[in-house]
């Protein structure tokens, strides 16, 4: 087993463990800085200094109660098959009026798959509104109602033909908060055993298996864009590089 998954393995937990993953949507669950894998000894060793928690206000700061927008009617003007737009008069903060449309999305999640041996699955599939194959770390829609670690088993299973014996929540993502309110929970799984992928009707994939640093430096040369497959490929690098052991001129 590479190092690698090694390390992961500290980070990742079974997925059968109910106390660890209740049956809630990642939003309702504790988000747990990745600094809480470590003693206060090696946070001290990690930077020459204790480390605060936090230096940035996170979303939805009690001190941003300046900038809400008052939504004052709400209507739905198109209903499609993957999202829906509505239409909704708000009130600026200095009384002004304006229109904003939403578009409406049930959510996804998106998988960081890592074999045995360190490796990270990808797919290749062909994405109309773009006209071009993208590189994807494998993902999909949640149904209604469907809890995300369920959708995520699933979608990796259809897109690549794995089933993990780990699963571990890494992060979640706003697709383009500017207009529209999917959220994607992104995962990592390791643990994997292969069957047989069964992708919908109307998907063909093809799947890739890079090591980290290869999907890391295709990120950094503009290779890859899909935003999730960027923050899937980033935040799994940076959790290897804060569980794995440091020296002094490493830290220096």
């Amino acid at each position: 087993m590479s190092d690698l998954v090694n390390l992961v393995q500290n980070f990742a937990q079974p997925d059968d463990q109910s106390d660890a993953y209740p049956n809630t949507r990642p939003d309702a669950q504790p988000k747990v800085s990745l600094d809480a894998h470590l003693d206060d000894e090696s946070l001290e060793h990690h930077s020459g200094q204790p480390q605060r928690r936090s230096l940035v206000l996170g979303d939805n700061d009690p001190s941003d109660q300046d900038l809400y927008e008052h939504i004052s009617s709400e209507n739905r003007v198109w209903d499609g098959k993957i999202f829906s737009v509505d239409r909704l008069k708000v009130k600026l903060t200095d009384g002004r009026e304006a229109t904003r449309d939403v578009v409406r999305h049930s959510g996804a999640v998106a998988i960081v798959a890592l074999t045995d041996d360190g490796r990270i699955c990808l797919v290749r599939q062909y994405r109309t509104a773009l006209n071009r194959v993208t590189v994807e770390i494998p993902a999909g829609k949640l149904k209604p109602g469907e809890d995300p670690l369920d959708c995520a088993r699933r979608e990796l299973l259809e897109e690549t033909g794995m089933v993990p014996a780990s699963i571990a929540y890494l992060t979640t993502i706003a697709s383009s908060a500017g207009f529209s309110d999917e959220l994607i929970h992104i995962y990592m799984a390791t643990g994997l055993s292969f069957t047989a992928s069964n992708p919908d009707a109307d998907e063909f994939i093809n799947v890739d298996l890079v090591t980290l640093n290869e999907l890391v430096d295709a990120v950094l040369d503009g290779q890859i864009e899909d935003a999730k497959t960027v923050v899937g490929a980033l935040i799994c690098d940076a959790v290897a590089h804060r569980l794995s052991p440091q020296t002094d001129d490493e830290v220096q």
